[in-house]
């Protein structure tokens, strides 16, 4: 096997279409809900094709503004999708999501790029915007988890301090399965997609070492924040 990486060809995709399709089929089957797959589904392929143009186009730019610009969107869906699970919605709410993910995320950023990786220009696409993205989706999912929790159980009559510690621990669950099982059970994306590209595997060891941290260090300040800022709240 040589050192560069394989290129898949659209129609071979069919193939990891086959446990999809059977899962879908379980699914269907068991919760009789015929639309939320299949639209997210198709909304990540399509998603996902339209980025890889743009990401094209951005990795050639040469414009901090427009980094700027992509990673304050990436923010804002990412707090409008965490609170996707939540029963009762409001704007102060996801005003707490997007604080919380931006000071966790933003903060967390800032360190890898400035301190770990010492990028110049601090702006270059290829890798600020894949690292972030990585952050910013771990942040909004852990965040999502405590949000749903925390609705949960106060919707118990719980209180407050009671709420927030279980919804703080739940929101670390798939974190820390993934903390357990690096190395063991999997080889996660970064450094799967980095040997497969050639990389020495010491190498691309340290970055996947940085990615975990990050994601466990952003997803940690993201949540503490939001369910601090839930304090003040009483009617959800």
């Amino acid at each position: 096997m040589n050192n560069s990486i394989y290129h898949i060809a659209m129609t071979d995709l069919l193939w990891v279409f086959i446990p999809v399709a059977i899962m879908l089929m379980i699914y269907v089957r068991w919760t009789e809900d015929k639309f939320t797959i299949p639209y997210a589904l198709i909304r990540m392929m399509t998603q996902l094709i339209l980025i890889g143009y743009v990401l094209t186009y951005i990795f050639n730019s040469n414009s901090s503004y427009l980094i700027i610009l992509v990673l304050s969107v990436m923010l804002i869906a990412g707090s409008m999708i965490a609170l996707r699970p939540l029963q009762k919605k409001n704007k102060s709410l996801y005003l707490y999501a997007f604080i919380s993910i931006c000071i966790g995320g933003v903060f967390t950023l800032a360190l890898v790029v400035f301190g770990v990786l010492d990028l110049n220009p601090w702006y270059e696409p290829r890798f600020l915007i894949p690292l972030a993205g990585m952050i910013f989706a771990n942040a909004m999912n852990s965040v999502s988890i405590a949000a749903e929790r925390f609705e949960s159980e106060f919707s118990k009559n719980n209180s407050y301090t009671q709420s927030r510690a279980i919804s703080y621990k739940a929101a670390f669950i798939p974190t820390i399965n993934a903390l357990f099982a690096v190395g063991l059970v999997s080889l996660p994306g970064m450094m799967t997609g980095q040997i497969l590209s050639g990389v020495d595997p010491l190498i691309a060891v340290r970055y996947q070492m940085m990615v975990m941290l990050m994601i466990l260090g952003s997803s940690g300040i993201s949540v503490a924040v939001y369910l601090s800022l839930l304090r003040s709240k009483t009617d959800i």
